[in-house]
């Protein structure tokens, strides 16, 4: 099964989950009282067993499918707590201190608006706080601006509601620093949510201080089905407050035994695993980015970004220019334009690769304001979904090992494939593509002396779909396409990633040839049908005038069908008329008298004048320098193992794909697609003949007594 189908892991504790759904179907049809009690204490059981589990003492549990749904209960539980007349005046009461939420620059995106959205409360209630610029993590909201933002909406007379923080970013994986923030919000009696994958990791005997903070927060929403690999269990939001009529007014708690079944698929699976199968699971995943994160170190061209390297259970890391230039034997700075934006493609294709190449290792690309696009691996949100084990890892550092050595080549190269595409032209055109992970595209201009916009553009898109079709067919390991699916440029030819062999000058040279080829038959083929049309009209005027001829020399009596017979046998008439030939290529009529003469066919092609092909030493692809070694193949960029070479080499050239077979036969040629057209036409003709003359041939073949016979019949 392709990986872009790979169904999700479903351990027996999955299957737990799933039997949950079935009895909280079935118990629902018991009565009242029944219902009431079960419910409760599965309810109670499960909310005991979570905050024992999370270190999260005499809190409440709230159950629900959005995992955004938490959070926004609680706003609305510290709305109605902030606000006494809100139960009965309703919006009203916030006109007279309009209440602010803040969040962090690297929080969810999407989710302040969210939150505005859900509690009717205007897109000004949302105040982002940014991140670090100078001390600290730059994922880490900076907690000074955070106490200057506070001061000024309290001086404009707001009302510091609520603040989002994270023990675990949803890109870096980064925590805040959730000890000052608690006590900063305690001072401006402010509500502290805290979200996060990190929060995970309250399970495990050894927690760091920074994510033991979280424990003291208002409220934290945690995920569970996806640490634990459980399918479509609830998200959990625990929180503490000790009004349960506030609690029922925001909606965290029902009266309906109904609604408190939807605890009911974690209860069976946290029964099904235990304390130490939940411990165990969730070890498992902060091990592995653990044996990856040193082992990511020892690639220099990789950099890694990680908060805490002892701790941290999530591993983002890209390629790095910086680093890549020692190895790759030169600098890439000044490749182009935009490096940045560069960098940030290759490492899209990077993880891309990762992911379609080691599926169950569930790494993933995000997008981070400073660092750009980065590679992460955050096995608690995967690990357990895909079955990811410590071999998955290795596997991980096998596929960098080849995939960084291509990106270095073809970044290295991608100066030497724009200098080579100028080089060509007008004939190519490079089109610059920073968002293009590969060497670079180009397109065929072809010449458009006497032709409009409209037809030069549509006899543009015409060559350069068939120059894509024919470097697709040539036996190279370089991938050409189309580009991007929803690219701007259009009729443009994308050539993708490149080991560091490959002869750019010879790839740009065949690309211009094959263009040339193609627009030339192009043109010839376009001309053709005029051409043709001309010969046979001409050839139509001298048949006829060629009929008369023979009129006025054979006399109207031969013309009669047996009179004509019998006067032929006594007094034999020998025909000069022949036929005629049409040379396409020179678009004039011709005499068979030679043909006939000679038995022959004129100017028919002669081996030697065949057109010639590319070729290819044994076992070497095109478009490689000579003397390239095996070792700097890579299968993961379409590159096979180079296959020795076993003849001699000195009388074959460096580029070319087949040696000439013997005996000598025409070659086809690929730049026109198998057939060399103008070869073939240059010397062929097309002989042109009316019935007449094929009875005027036969006769002069035939002997006399057996034109005697048919004349008799």
């Amino acid at each position: 099964m392709s990986s872009q189908h790979r169904m999700q892991h479903v351990g027996e504790q999955g299957h737990m989950a799933l039997l949950g759904h079935s009895l909280a179907a079935y118990i629902s049809v018991l009565d009242r009282e029944r219902l009431r009690k079960l419910t409760t204490r599965i309810l109670s059981d499960t909310t005991l067993w979570l905050c024992r589990l999370f270190r999260y003492e005499n809190g409440s549990a709230y159950f629900h499918e959005d995992d955004r749904d938490g959070l926004v209960k609680v706003c609305r539980l510290v709305i109605n707590a902030r606000y006494d007349d809100y139960a009965s005046e309703g919006y009203s009461v916030l006109s007279s201190r309009q209440p602010v939420i803040y969040q962090s620059a690297s929080g969810r995106p999407g989710l302040g608006q969210h939150l505005c959205s859900q509690l009717g409360l205007p897109l000004s209630s949302l105040c982002t706080v940014p991140c670090n610029t100078i001390f600290g993590s730059q994922h880490q909201m900076d907690v000074a601006l955070l106490d200057k933002l506070i001061k000024e909406d309290i001086e404009a007379r707001k009302l510091p509601l609520l603040l989002v923080a994270y023990a675990g970013t949803p890109g870096a994986g980064h925590t805040d620093k959730l000890a000052r923030l608690k006590d900063l919000c305690d001072e401006y009696s402010m509500w502290l949510h805290v979200e996060g994958v990190n929060l995970a990791t309250l399970a495990l005997g050894q927690v760091t201080s920074s994510i033991m903070a979280a424990s003291r927060s208002d409220s934290m929403t945690l995920t569970p089905g996806q640490w634990l690999g459980l399918p479509a269990v609830t998200a959990v939001t625990l929180y503490r407050h000790e009004d349960p009529a506030l609690s029922l007014a925001a909606g965290l708690t029902s009266s309906q035994p109904v609604a408190r079944l939807r605890a009911l698929p974690l209860w069976l699976s946290l029964q099904y695993l235990g304390h130490s199968g939940i411990v165990q699971k969730i070890r498992h995943s902060t091990a592995l980015a653990q044996q990856l994160l040193p082992k990511l170190k020892t690639l220099a061209s990789i950099k890694t970004l990680v908060e805490d390297e002892l701790s941290s259970p999530v591993v983002l890391f890209r390629f790095s220019k910086e680093t890549s230039s020692a190895s790759s034997g030169g600098s890439v700075e000044g490749h182009c334009p935009g490096e940045k934006k560069v960098l940030d493609a290759f490492n899209r294709w990077l993880g891309e690769q990762l992911l379609q190449l080691v599926p169950t290792s569930g790494v993933d690309v995000v997008e981070l304001d400073d660092e750009g696009a980065c590679v992460r691996f955050s096995p608690l949100l995967t690990a357990e979904v895909l079955g990811t084990q410590e071999e998955n890892t290795n596997d991980i550092m096998e596929k960098l090992s080849e995939l960084v050595p291509v990106i270095c080549s073809t970044m290295c190269l991608r100066q030497d494939f724009r200098e080579e595409s100028y080089r060509h032209a007008p004939s190519l055109s490079y089109i610059q593509q920073l968002s293009w992970p590969g060497l670079g595209a180009v397109r065929y201009e072809p010449r458009a002396e006497g032709l409009d916009e409209s037809r030069r553009k549509q006899e543009q898109q015409k060559i350069n779909t068939e120059l894509l079709k024919k470097l697709q067919d040539l036996e190279t390991d370089i991938i050409f396409s189309t580009g991007p699916e929803f690219g701007t440029e259009e009729d443009c030819i994308f050539v993708g990633m490149v080991t560091e062999d490959i002869d750019v000058s010879e790839l740009v040279d065949t690309m211009a040839s094959l263009g040339r080829d193609i627009e030339e038959s192009g043109r010839l083929l376009d001309n053709m049908t005029e051409v043709v049309r001309k010969g046979i009209l001409e050839a139509e005027l001298q048949l006829q005038k060629a009929n008369e001829e023979k009129l006025m020399e054979e006399g109207v009596l031969r013309q009669l069908p047996v009179v004509g017979s019998v006067l032929n046998w006594f007094s034999p008439f020998q025909s000069s008329i022949k036929g005629r030939t049409f040379n396409l290529a020179a678009g004039s009529l011709d005499s068979t008298e030679t043909t006939y003469s000679t038995k022959a066919q004129p100017g028919s092609p002669s081996p030697q004048e065949s057109s010639t092909s590319l070729r290819k030493q044994p076992g070497q692809r095109l478009f490689r320098r000579s003397g390239a070694g095996s070792d700097s193949f890579s299968e993961t960029s379409s590159t096979g193992p180079a296959e020795e070479t076993t003849r001699d080499t000195s009388a074959i050239p460096s580029g070319s794909i087949n040696p000439p077979a013997s005996p000598p036969v025409v070659e086809e040629d690929p730049h026109t697609g198998g057939v060399d057209i103008p070869g073939y036409i240059q010397e062929t003709s097309v002989q042109v003949h009316t019935q007449l003359e094929d009875d005027l041939a036969s006769e002069e073949r035939a002997p006399d007594g057996q034109e005697v016979e048919q004349s008799g019949k």
